[in-house]
């Protein structure tokens, strides 16, 4: 796994412009390179405003969109559609309002489907298998970039400190007892997420600073989820300063003065 380069923005509105522009300008560098990208996208106040700066600017038309796959770390196992759900977000902030091709969009599905929680987990699992290829090694693709946001107890995607999921090798789990609401989720595992050429943790407030910190020290990933957020070829903790606060000095490149 890589070791996590910190680049530090100025406060969080800043953060999700810089990292919309980081996104438009990798999937454009993917695509010239191989016609293709996957992205893996999050949820949170920061991974929706990013999405959002995205549809806001021009550059977003140098993404050819049909040629893109869309995933997620984690959803709410709620009904289409509904509010909380990290799909709707996404859909109304940016995927609405680009020319993606509806296939390619691989959306967890939630009870109105008809499935339990542990079926639409393996549904999803299945989708993964299907998209990966003999080089990637695995029942996962190789995901290009990994959107994650981190919680203020370090959580990534629904993988909260000491749960069970944790432990899990699946590729994809229905997580119980979720200590934020709604409390049945569906999330990727780590196996999973380290599985992606570049994972991008975004975080951005003072309250996530402590676990910034100890996601970015020698913790392990049971207590502190986020310390396990690595990618194969690249990790970056994309921050504001508020959430980079608590951080060894020097540890952090400043983008934003």
């Amino acid at each position: 796994m890589s070791v996590p380069n910190v680049v530090v923005h100025r406060d969080a509105d800043v953060l999700a412009k810089a990292v919309a522009a980081r996104i438009i300008t990798r999937l454009v560098d993917l695509q010239s390179a191989k016609g293709s990208a996957s992205i893996v996208l999050t949820g949170g106040t920061v991974g929706v405003a990013t999405l959002a700066a995205i549809a806001a600017t021009p550059a977003r038309d140098a993404v050819d969109w049909r040629r893109l796959d869309v995933w997620w770390g984690d959803e709410r196992f709620l009904p289409s559609g509904d509010k909380e759900r990290n799909e709707t977000g996404a859909r109304a902030a940016l995927l609405d309002h680009v020319d993606v091709d509806q296939e390619r969009v691989h959306v967890m599905r939630g009870p109105d489907a008809g499935m339990t929680a542990e079926e639409s987990a393996e549904s999803y699992a299945a989708e993964l298998r299907a998209a990966a290829r003999p080089e990637d090694h695995g029942p996962v693709p190789s995901f290009d970039v990994m959107l994650l946001g981190m919680g203020p107890d370090a959580h990534v995607a629904s993988l909260f400190p000491g749960m069970p999921a944790l432990y899990d090798t699946r590729p994809v789990v229905a997580v119980h007892g979720s200590p934020k609401p709604p409390p049945i989720r569906i999330s990727l595992t780590l196996p999973a997420i380290q599985a992606s050429r570049e994972v991008w943790v975004v975080a951005a407030g003072e309250e996530k600073s402590g676990a910034v910190r100890l996601a970015l020290s020698e913790s392990g990933p049971v207590q502190v989820p986020a310390a396990g957020a690595r990618g194969r070829g690249r990790t970056l903790f994309l921050l504001d300063r508020a959430a980079a606060g608590k951080i060894p000095p020097g540890l952090g490149r400043l983008a934003s003065p």
